[in-house]
């Protein structure tokens, strides 16, 4: 890894992004080999987009790994999918852990091996104080799950007293969230040419830039990762403001 932050960021970075990394079968269907052969190939995109978001200061990355739809896949490519997560804990979490990165597994760990989720925790415990960069993997996570336990985390804490009794609220329900504590997703990338969300970070995406590219995740690099980059420093973000509210509060923050 290099992850030597580069000497200025853009002055539009997002400090966090999301990705969908999807292609890996197509990639792997298109030089005829077997689904998990572009898994595999797949890992080496992710090793690099985790280098490019240490050098660029991006502050969160959250990366769909498996969703809780994947289940529904043949039973030889999730089991092959298993065994790549315990092997990428078993080589990668040491070099992360050195790098400060602070990795999270979001998601209902409960379906996995005792084996599997012992790793995950104990990646999690290792790297829990670090900072340089929350790198997030959903694993057998949906959007609307998300949702759902954020709503019984918030109303269990209301029958203990712990929240006003006259409602839930965005700003009560928040806290209960995956993603609780980390800076909102700015920016949602989605590869290998499909264009939906998958049930991905439903509610945190609400204000999020969405880009979609064709390339297939294997084939990510730094060069794809910039047009994304650029693609968001293009976007007006105006939060239900107009542009010229937009335009006045950027001027005042530049006098």
């Amino acid at each position: 890894m290099n992850p030597t932050p580069e000497s200025a960021n853009a002055p539009r970075t997002p400090r966090h992004v999301a990705i969908v990394m999807d292609g890996n079968g197509r990639w792997a269907q298109q030089r005829r080999r077997p689904r998990s052969f572009g898994h595999r190939e797949g890992q080496k995109a992710l090793r690099a987009t985790v280098e490019y978001c240490l050098r660029r200061g991006i502050e969160a990355l959250t990366l769909f790994a498996f969703s809780s739809e994947n289940w529904k896949r043949p039973e030889d490519e999730v089991g092959a999918l298993m065994q790549l997560f315990l092997k990428a804990l078993d080589r990668e979490v040491d070099e992360l852990h050195g790098h400060g990165v602070r990795i999270e597994f979001i998601g209902d760990l409960d379906a996995f091996s005792p084996e599997l989720r012992e790793r995950m925790h104990k990646a999690m415990d290792k790297t829990r104080a670090n900072r340089a960069l929350f790198a997030n993997v959903a694993v057998n996570y949906g959007g609307r799950w998300d949702i759902a336990q954020a709503a019984n985390r918030a109303a269990a804490a209301m029958l203990r007293g712990e929240l006003p009794n006259d409602g839930i609220t965005e700003d009560s329900l928040a806290p209960f969230f995956a993603l609780a504590g980390q800076p909102p997703v700015d920016l949602f990338i989605r590869t290998g040419g499909e264009l939906r969300i998958s049930n991905f970070l439903l509610w945190q995406l609400a204000y999020a830039e969405l880009v979609f590219i064709d390339t297939l995740w294997p084939d990510v690099d730094a060069g794809v990762l910039d047009h994304a980059i650029a693609e968001f420093a293009r976007r007006e973000r105006r939060f239900g403001q107009t542009s010229a509210q937009v335009a006045a509060v950027s001027n005042q923050g530049s006098a």
